[in-house]
């Protein structure tokens, strides 16, 4: 009985400094707008020679807060994130879906969260990637996958120019 008694008492604590510390971690604004948001992203990314990446998702969302943490955690990928892009985090909560910018982007939600959306320097579209593809499956995320697909969507991987034969 105190076996028991030890194992939902550490259970309860458990669960919740882990819920706890979820919630204090606010990486969307649910009161920001969206489209503000990543226009000023597209106008930096412009002038710096980068694209926009669009982490899409919530404060409830734990993967989305994992994706985050696991970014900038891991150097080689934090330094291709910074190198490339100007980074958004568009909010997805029952408070505000912010239904017309999902809309415009082609309802990228469908793929659940996070997903993420890159927009060239003009604020185009160039790819909406499920995340779900960059796990790996034992609760985190991919460093390989991650940096491969981040890599193949930077401004000089889709130029043309890289992959012509220069005289």
């Amino acid at each position: 009985m105190n076996n028991l008694k030890f194992f939902f008492t550490s259970l309860v604590l458990f669960s919740s400094t882990f819920l706890s510390i979820g919630q204090s971690v606010k990486l969307y604004d649910e009161t920001a707008d969206p489209q503000a948001s990543i226009q000023n992203a597209i106008d930096l990314a412009a002038k710096q020679g980068k694209h926009v990446f669009v982490q899409a998702g919530g404060n409830w969302c734990s993967w989305c807060i994992r994706f985050d943490k696991f970014s900038k955690e891991n150097a080689r990928i934090d330094s291709i994130v910074n190198a490339s892009y100007q980074i958004v985090h568009l909010n997805y909560s029952k408070e505000n879906k912010n239904e017309k910018t999902f809309a415009q982007y082609g309802f990228p939600q469908r793929f659940g969260f996070p997903v993420f959306l890159i927009l060239d320097s003009t604020g185009k579209l160039i790819h909406t990637q499920n995340s779900e593809y960059l796990e790996d499956n034992k609760g985190s995320y991919d460093a390989i996958k991650v940096f491969n697909f981040l890599k193949a969507w930077t401004p000089q991987s889709i130029d043309p120019q890289t992959y012509l034969n220069k005289k």
